[in-house]
Parts: structure tokens; sequence; C-alpha cells
């Protein structure tokens, strides 16, 4: 047994916490001292919610965003417009343009951006699924709405490529957002003009 701590099944504890990104071992130490000072069903409750997360959750059969079902609930809702089509990198951007509450339409989630650095390839990601969602005609206009860096930006000029062919407007949030910054980390005022001034995409390339 590791000598700092008294207990191997401590031990384990802290190491699989501290396995998650951004937690250090002190900090999953005081973590897992946290949950050992709790009663068990609060552990039990804890460690049930984590299993039914990665076991239980859904993809959106249309979007493929995080749910519950097989249809998510913005794509299920009549009232949104559906021939508005924001794509981004994963659910973090679509839960941070929600809380703006500027925008209507729906999206379609990549899993990720273009990237031979780690090794992602336009095939690891849904590009296929949003050339088929445009394919069908219902789609009027494609927001491309990655983050400015240059993996987003290589990602954003793929699927224009592949989306060109089709009768869609294709555009990209404004610059509001400044060049090599995170979607995520974006403040909401910032983010929700960004979506409402996007500009043509074809306007943004010849910058």
């Amino acid at each position: 047994m590791n000598n700092k701590y008294p207990s191997v099944l401590l031990e384990n504890a802290v190491n699989e916490l501290a396995s998650l990104p951004g937690v250090g071992r002190k900090t999953a130490l005081r973590l897992a001292l946290h949950i050992l000072r709790r009663d068990l069903p609060y552990a039990e409750s804890f460690a049930k919610a984590i299993v039914d997360l990665r076991r239980d959750i859904k993809y959106c059969r249309v979007c493929h965003n995080i749910c519950d079902e097989d249809l998510c609930s913005i794509c299920a809702n009549p009232a949104r417009d559906h021939s508005l089509v924001c794509v981004v990198e994963n659910i973090k951007e679509v839960m941070a343009i929600e809380n703006t509450g500027q925008f209507r339409g729906v999206y379609h989630v990549l899993g990720g951006i273009i990237s031979p650095m780690d090794g992602i390839g336009p095939g690891d990601l849904e590009i296929d699924s949003l050339v088929e969602r445009v394919k069908s005609g219902e789609v009027k206009e494609v927001i491309l709405a990655l983050s400015t860096t240059m993996e987003g930006d290589t990602t954003n000029f793929f699927i224009y490529r592949k989306l060109s062919p089709f009768d869609v407007k294709i555009s990209v949030i404004a610059r509001g957002v400044s060049i090599g910054d995170e979607i995520e980390y974006a403040d909401e005022v910032t983010l929700g003009r960004s979506i409402l001034n996007r500009t043509s995409f074809n306007d943004a390339i010849k910058l």
C-alpha cells in the first residue's frame, strides 16, 4: 500500500477522481474525504448518477446532441426554426448559445473539430449527417459556430466545401468572438451578438 494513504480504498477513490480533467490529487483527496463524511445513501446516489449517465445517455438521432430520448427537446420543439441549423463542436457550445436566449433555430453537433495533430479527421465527425440534413431540402441556412482557432477555421472551410453544391446559405458567427477564442468561454452578450450579426461565409473567407 502507498504510505501516503491510510487505506487502499481511499487511494483507489483518489486515483479515479484525479483521472478527471482539471482535478489534481489534492482536490481528488478533498472530494474523496467529502464523500466519506457523507452518509451511505449520498454515496450510492452519487455513484448511481455517474453510472446512469454513462449507461443510459442517448444522442439525438437528428442533431447528435446529448438527450434522454431518441430526439432531443430542441429538435422535438415545433416552435424552433428547423430551417436554420447552427453547427457546433459539442454539447458545451449548445448550452452556451442556448443561454444567450438569442437563437431560435436548431443545432448540429459535430462531436469535435478537424485536428490532424490529435488524429481527428473529417470521418471522425458528424459531417456526413449534416450534409444529409441539408440535402433533404428543409435547411435554408447553416451557421458555422465553431471556435475561431486554426482547427475551427479548417473545419469551417471543409464543411463549406461539402455544402457548396446545395442551395443553402452558409454563414459564420461574427468576429465579436476574438480570434483564437473558444466558444464555450465567450460571455453570453458577445456570443449572442455574434450569432445575430453573423456574416456570409463567402465574405469571411475573402477577408
